[in-house]
Formats: structure tokens, C-alpha cells, sequence
């Protein structure tokens, strides 16, 4: 069966950014489910597969479409029962969507802040004027002034992290002993930093620098495949 990823990329296309890209990446693999990519642009996603989307990551495997990385791990772990689980049972999936909440209504607002000239410097023109004009309506400013708040997110994103450092004081992943589906979530975040943006988030000697490097090793090394910025 051929599964095809649409995922988010600038003018180099072999470096797919977005997190929720990769959290659909890591679950496949996880699966142990082979996938192409195919990478698109801001400005494409509408056009994809007839409009069934607005937003990526979207997978077709087979005759399915399903878009949303959540929804898709939802789907992996409902079509793929026999092999490795991304949540360990309803405990597992409900604990992801409180993780999933946390890192997009803390981790995910503070890195666009901080990066949102670097994505916008890796675009193609076209999506480089949607992505401009989006954020701006959104932000209510221009990318330079959000960029400029960004630096105070800078100086306070490790004390945001602290609710992750707590929790890997007692075992090496989210998920337990192993990863699950939660832990794909944060490294999302993380690798999109990691991959767009030239300024260094985690320290060395931190738990939870060393939790990311475990994931970056994860599954011969998928997230080592994009180098970073």
C-alpha cells in the first residue's frame, strides 16, 4: 500500500518544519509504517488531493485521507491495532490531549514569536506574502514588531518547559519507558524550532535536552534526518 504525507516546506524542500508534520512522521514510523513526502507550500495546501484540506500534515494511506496530526494518530492506532501503540489505551490518548494543549497554548505561541522572521525567510515569495499578510491579521503587527517581542520569549522559554523537566525526572519519556504519541507532540514543537530558527532553546545538561536528543535518535534516527538551522 502506498501512504503519502503532505508536509509543510519552505524553498528547500528536503526540510519539512511544521510540528505537527512531525509528530505524524515519528507516529508513522512508530508504527513501523513506510510513507513518501510530499512536500508543499503554504500556498498549495488548498489544492491538495481536490481540497480536502486546509491544513497539513494530510495522509493518504490507500483510499483514506485523514488531515489533523491527532486525528491521524487516532486513525494509525484504530487501523494498525497489532502494532507498537502510540497511546497505551484511552489514559494515554487523554493524557496527549492535555499535552497537546499545553505545548500549543505555551510552547507554540513563544516559538513563533521568537522564529517567525526565520519561517518567513525560508519560504517561497508567494507563501512568503501569505505568510506575512496571515500573521499580521492574526498578530495585529508587523513580523518585524512580533519578532522584536520575541526576544523576551527568548529569556523565559526554559521556565516554560519546567512542567516537562518535572515529569522526566522520573522516567526517560512522557510516555513512560517508551514514547508515545504525547512525546511526539513536544519534540514537534521543539524540531520545529530546531529546523527554522538559528537560536538555541535548550541548554546542555538539561533533562530535557537530553529527552530531545533521545527523540532526535528515535527510530533510526528520523529526526537527525533534517540537520539543524
Amino acid at each position: 500500500m502506498t501512504r503519502t504525507l503532505y508536509a509543510l516546506s519552505g524553498t528547500d524542500k528536503a526540510r519539512p518544519f511544521s510540528p505537527h508534520v512531525w509528530k505524524t512522521k515519528l507516529s508513522l514510523a512508530h508504527k513501523g509504517l513506510a510513507f513518501d513526502i510530499t512536500p508543499v507550500g503554504f500556498t498549495e495546501i488548498p489544492r491538495l488531493e481536490q481540497g480536502a484540506t486546509r491544513i497539513v500534515p494530510l495522509l493518504r494511506d490507500g483510499g483514506k485521507l485523514v488531515s489533523d496530526s491527532f486525528d491521524i494518530a487516532v486513525y494509525l492506532e484504530g487501523a494498525y491495532p497489532e502494532r507498537p501503540t502510540l497511546f497505551a489505551g484511552e489514559g494515554g490518548k487523554a493524557m496527549a490531549r492535555f499535552v497537546e494543549g499545553w505545548s500549543q497554548m505555551t510552547l507554540h505561541p513563544a516559538i513563533v514569536r521568537i522564529a517567525i522572521m526565520d519561517i518567513h525567510d525560508r519560504l517561497d515569495p508567494v507563501d512568503q506574502a501569505y505568510f506575512r499578510t496571515s500573521r499580521e491579521e492574526r498578530f495585529g503587527k508587523s513580523l518585524e514588531a512580533v519578532a522584536e517581542a520575541g526576544r523576551a520569549d527568548l529569556e523565559t522559554f526554559s521556565a516554560k518547559l519546567e512542567p516537562l523537566r518535572h515529569m522526566l525526572k522520573f522516567q526517560p519519556f512522557l510516555g513512560g519507558d517508551r514514547p508515545l504519541f504525547s512525546d511526539y507532540i513536544v519534540f514537534g514543537a521543539l524540531q520545529w524550532a530546531r529546523i527554522v530558527s538559528p537560536h538555541r532553546l535548550l541548554a546542555e545538561g538539561d533533562v530535557v535536552t537530553d529527552w530531545f536528543e533521545r527523540c532526535l535518535d528515535l527510530h533510526d534516527g528520523l529526526g537527525r534526518s533534517v540537520t539543524a538551522a
